[in-house]
């Protein structure tokens, strides 16, 4: 009876307690909420809504001027029919199997490099970075003044060494060639992320692997490469999104007002053509049931690179 008397009066100071706790909780989550309702509201009205809104629009027929029509999985099966829509996978296959690996080694290269750069690393950073905040544009139209045929300054190069440059722009064979090795002007942004995963490295295994007699390749790929695999893995997978997704720069080299060039075929990536169809054909609903294509394509290879992550990347601190 003694000890009852002792812990009941307790019991109350608990509830008492445990309410205040819930009530700051709740107070905290109204206030958090209240932050971050402008972004809340943005991504439903701008992002939300128009996915929503585009695959209703995947299954009508809809010109932009009139109330869209349902027709259900028509547009689908055009899409299946549809000799372009295999051209430009095609194409954007091609340019995504060859320039996202290049991208990577030669981002990882540069920064390999600059990670050797000592006191001259703030300058090449900079120096590397910069041509990442040129616009799109411009590089499509860089695209046209380097890698021009006859007198670019890439064919001029070539010649200097005896090699007759072939014709980029023009000869459907090498159109997509140059459109990735152009893609390569922008490969800033990804030498600053991995030069930052390479500094994070603990220098003690490159002291303990020369220790050990190991040279700088077996250092590179049984210590550098595995411990940067985490940034290695963002850069891959952003890319071959972006590369699924290319546009700008082939669609002004290309497609621009005045282009007079006959191997616009060649260059004529998927986002290019659903771009036609829904701003220049006006056919808004055929080009919502490709942007779907889209989606789920890269929803398929993102989920393969995700999945083959558990094998190839490293976390610190990740239980093995």
């Amino acid at each position: 009876m003694a000890q009852s008397a002792t812990t009941t009066p307790e019991a109350p100071r608990d509830s008492v307690a445990l309410r205040a706790k819930r009530l700051s909780r709740r107070r905290n989550t109204r206030a958090a909420l209240l932050f971050i309702s402008p972004w809340i509201i943005g991504f439903l009205v701008f992002t939300a809504w128009p996915i929503v809104y585009s695959a209703y629009l995947s299954l009508t027929d809809y010109d932009v001027l009139n109330d869209p029509s349902f027709i259900g999985l028509e547009n689908y099966q055009e899409m299946v029919e549809d000799p372009k829509i295999r051209l430009a996978l095609w194409n954007t296959f091609y340019f995504t199997v060859l320039q996202v690996p290049l991208y990577v080694m030669v981002s990882l290269g540069l920064a390999l490099l600059l990670d050797k750069a000592g006191r001259a690393a703030g300058f090449f950073r900079t120096a590397f970075f910069l041509p990442k905040m040129t616009p799109p544009v411009a590089v499509g139209i860089l695209l046209l003044l380097l890698f021009n045929g006859q007198d670019g300054l890439i064919n001029t190069v070539l010649g200097w060494v005896g090699v007759d440059g072939p014709a980029w722009t023009t000869d459907p064979t090498w159109v997509k060639p140059g459109l990735i090795l152009i893609s390569l002007w922008s490969v800033g942004s990804s030498v600053i992320i991995l030069l930052a995963a390479l500094q994070n490295v603990p220098q003690e295994l490159y002291d303990s692997a020369r220790v050990d007699g190991a040279g700088w390749w077996q250092q590179t790929f049984k210590i550098t490469i595995p411990m940067i695999s985490g940034a290695l893995f963002f850069i891959f997978i952003v890319n071959t999104i972006a590369a699924f997704q290319t546009f700008t720069e082939a669609y002004t080299a290309y497609f621009g007002a005045g282009n007079s060039t006959y191997s616009n075929d060649a260059a004529l990536f998927y986002v290019i053509y659903l771009f036609q169809q829904g701003f220049e054909f006006l056919n808004m609903g055929y080009a919502s049931a490709m942007a779907w294509l889209l989606f789920v394509i890269i929803m398929i290879f993102t989920a393969i690179q995700m999945l083959a992550s558990r094998r190839f990347v490293y976390y610190e601190g990740e239980q093995r």
